[in-house]
């Protein structure tokens, strides 16, 4: 709409023009809106799958191990 017919338009109507834009506007932006939550949706699935592959269970050490790391933990004495 061109800037002239603007200045032809009443109140009453501009005013009318400004609340179906601000309708439709806001029907646009939910529309938008819902795309997007349903793309976030399908992308949060593998943001799951990666988060429960970095989880990996943390190995024991054998007991034959931890006498091995306590010995090398031993100060050895220097000779004199």
């Amino acid at each position: 709409m061109a800037k002239n017919d603007l200045d032809s338009l009443s109140i009453e109507e501009l005013a009318a023009l400004r609340e179906n834009a601000t309708d439709k506007l806001m029907e646009k932006v939910a529309a938008r809106r819902a795309e997007l939550e349903a793309e976030l949706e399908k992308l949060s699935q593998y943001d799951r799958l990666a988060k429960k592959s970095q989880v990996a269970p943390v190995a024991k050490a054998k007991k034959s191990d931890d006498k091995k790391s306590e010995e090398l933990k031993e100060p050895i004495a220097k000779a004199a």
